[in-house]
């Protein structure tokens, strides 16, 4: 017989519940998938989510750290990202998303993953989403 691992799901205390059944990560074994991620502020309690501003600048970076609030709470650092996934709603963003993506990460010893950017549509007043995925170990 095989053991199965356990798939365990992530919300920090600083997300809200997501909207729909899904979790905001998931981890099986050394497997670590961050679910799409906005710039949403902390969670305050009785209060809808509310983006950080309407600045990609601000949206970029509160979505890093909710990225990372992701990651820490199952185990893993931004050295352990095998892929980001980039979400814009703008094609005119994309300088200036990397602009914020370099500086974010310029202390890390090698890029952080691979990355992927796309197009999309979102909620409005947000301009940004982020998801990921790490491999622990």
């Amino acid at each position: 017989m095989t053991d199965k691992l356990t798939k365990t799901a992530i919300t920090p205390s600083t997300h809200t519940a997501p909207p729909a059944k899904f979790s905001h990560g998931v981890r099986k074994g050394n497997l670590l998938q961050v679910a799409g991620q906005v710039g949403f502020l902390p969670a305050a309690e009785g209060q809808a989510p509310a983006p950080a501003g309407p600045t990609l600048r601000e949206q970029t970076l509160q979505t890093f750290a909710n990225v990372q609030a992701i990651l820490e709470e199952g185990g893993a650092t931004w050295e352990d990202v095998m892929m980001l996934r980039v979400y814009l709603t703008d094609v005119d963003h994309f300088a200036e998303m990397n602009a914020i993506y370099n500086e974010y990460f310029a202390d890390l010893k090698e890029a952080p993953s691979a990355r992927t950017t796309v197009y999309v549509g979102l909620p409005a007043g947000l301009l940004i989403e982020i998801d990921a995925l790490a491999v622990l170990g």
